[in-house]
């Protein structure tokens, strides 16, 4: 067991450290997306959810009058803006025909804002990997989420009193002292790094394991997911827990209308005017769900004969149904309710992975419970380096033996650096870039992402030709001085500083930056704790004075 831990450990250690570096970071995607974007910053949602809505359907009535759906995500604690997404009669189907706006919480106006890929880069990255096919990255994440599993139920048989070896920890000892940490950052988030891991094979189950429901659905994916999801085959798409909001009338086209100008509901009537009709509708929806806000608008037909709106709860009172949320269906004419579309009713089987997938990706989180899980990642990805630190403290005692480091050590001990302190000083440099490159250059998202695996190849090179201690000094500083700079950058390159965006109570903006505060409060540590160790190394080093007596003349 001591044997298997230790090579599923490293075989695949650099890219589980890099799976959960920017998986970690990923809690947070929403508050990355929103802070790498600061011409969002100036939307400061008010406190009236239903006039939010309504500036905001008066806005889209400007944008996109001539659209078959609208949806709207209304602001939230992680978001300062309302985003709108809308489908045009004949759009092509699914992604690529659904145009996107982000608008002014308080006028309503499309705020045109800078090409980013933002967190969404590291978010993929984290389980797709890049440049390369989506389910070829998959599965070698797939792989190695596999070895991390095996790695972790290894590690708890091969360490018979691991609880009691996480209350020990022996500093200076060398070897000793790393096999502390080690067990420590395994030990104090076990449940978390057995569940993301866990789970993690359960969202890529439909890419590691496809054949069973390709066998029983006769290849068809979309039936398979319907009937996982708890949905009747048939039924409107909305019913996801992550639907796109558009309903069957706005898939077809405009439904009835669409093929021949004429509707059975509300034939000859005049558009019904949103903005004003939204504000009842958000009360009835206030008393329905006194837990929870209207977070979701969709609008079918607009200014067209049987307008409905659908208003769709912000979060969900169960992690079985994956984030599915209470519906209310109102005929825009009238302002009644039409309809209240029950939940999915997922399967035992589905409801238990929905479960795992849901904690997995923190779709249910509050800021505590986000701010508890960013920090059980961290304490994983500290776990994944010191594992990859002590493989290369181990083999030391056989270098001092040989006299010399072997090619296959020094490689590995490059690695380390260029990964561990690498990719932290690669996001870096991604941030920088996104506020320092011009905001109307062309193919900007692409640049940031290529200056973030040149600063990553620049970090690697810097290991190679340094040693190792060096090296590792010089990269902690050079990520805690990127990271602790980054909420000076904010406001000086048109976002809402600390100063600003705590009094707005943006905490979407606040949540970034102290998250950037505590990376570079991580590395801070580690840079001072070589610099103080290396001094009286550097002492001892230096040759002795002689002493001189003063001699009586």
């Amino acid at each position: 067991m001591s044997w298997l831990h230790t090579w599923t450990g490293v075989v695949l250690g650099w890219l589980l450290y890099a799976v959960f570096f920017t998986g970690t970071l990923s809690y947070f995607l929403d508050e990355v997306n929103l802070w790498m974007k600061p011409e969002l910053h100036a939307s400061v949602p008010g406190a009236d959810a239903a006039q939010t809505a309504a500036v905001a359907l008066a806005g889209m009535q400007k944008l996109a009058p001539n659209a078959n759906t609208w949806t709207l995500e209304l602001p939230n604690e992680r978001q300062t803006t309302v985003s709108a997404s809308w489908r045009d009669r004949n759009a092509a189907a699914g992604r690529a025909g659904t145009r996107r706006a982000e608008l002014d919480a308080a006028t309503g106006a499309k705020i045109e804002a800078r090409e980013t890929r933002g967190g969404s880069f590291l978010y993929r990255f984290h389980f797709e990997l890049h440049a390369m096919d989506r389910v070829t990255g998959r599965w070698i994440v797939g792989i190695a989420t596999m070895f991390m599993f095996v790695a972790i139920i290894s590690g708890v048989i091969t360490h018979k009193k691991i609880f009691a070896e996480f209350f020990t920890f022996r500093p200076r000892k060398g070897q000793r002292s790393w096999l502390d940490a080690h067990n420590a950052t395994a030990v104090l988030a076990l449940p978390f790094h057995i569940m993301i891991t866990f789970s993690g094979l359960l969202l890529l189950m439909g890419t590691l394991m496809p054949w069973g429901a390709e066998s029983a659905y006769g290849g068809d994916r979309q039936a398979y997911n319907m009937e996982r999801r708890g949905m009747v085959p048939g039924g409107q798409q909305g019913q996801q827990g992550q639907g796109g909001g558009a309903g069957r009338e706005g898939r077809e086209g405009g439904g009835r209308e669409g093929r021949g100008g004429r509707s059975r509901d509300g034939a000859g009537a005049p558009p019904v005017d949103l903005a004003a009709a939204i504000v009842p509708m958000m009360a009835q929806a206030r008393a329905e769900w006194p837990d929870h806000a209207v977070g979701r608008i969709t609008v079918n037909r607009p200014n067209k004969p049987g307008t409905t709106v659908e208003l769709r709860a912000h979060g969900s009172d169960s992690l079985t149904t994956r984030g599915a949320s209470a519906r209310l269906v109102f005929d825009a004419a009238t302002g009644k309710i039409r309809e209240r579309p029950p939940l999915p009713t997922p399967s035992a089987a589905s409801a238990f992975g929905n479960v795992f997938t849901s904690a997995h990706m923190g779709r249910f989180a509050g800021p505590t419970v986000r701010w508890l899980l960013f920090l059980s990642g961290v304490v994983g990805t500290a776990m994944v380096a010191t594992g990859l630190v002590l493989w290369v403290v181990k083999r030391a005692p056989e270098r001092r033996k040989l006299g010399r480091t072997p090619f296959g050590h020094r490689l590995v001990e490059v690695t380390n650096i260029g990964v561990v302190t690498g990719l932290a000083l690669a996001t870096g440099a991604y941030f920088w870039l996104n506020r320092l490159l011009p905001v109307a250059m062309a193919e900007r998202a692409a640049w940031e992402i290529d200056g973030f695996f040149l600063a990553w190849l620049a970090a690697l090179v810097h290991a190679a030709v340094r040693p190792p201690r060096a090296a590792w000094k010089e990269q902690c500083i050079a990520v805690a001085a990127l990271f602790v700079l980054l909420p000076v950058l904010n406001p000086l390159t048109g976002g809402h500083g600390l100063s600003t965006s705590i009094p707005l109570g943006q905490a979407g903006i606040v949540g970034f930056d102290f998250a950037m505060l505590a990376i570079a409060a991580l590395f801070g540590w580690i840079a001072r704790h070589l610099v103080r160790k290396d001094r009286p190394a550097a002492q001892a080093a230096q040759p002795a004075q002689p002493v001189l007596k003063e001699v009586t003349p």
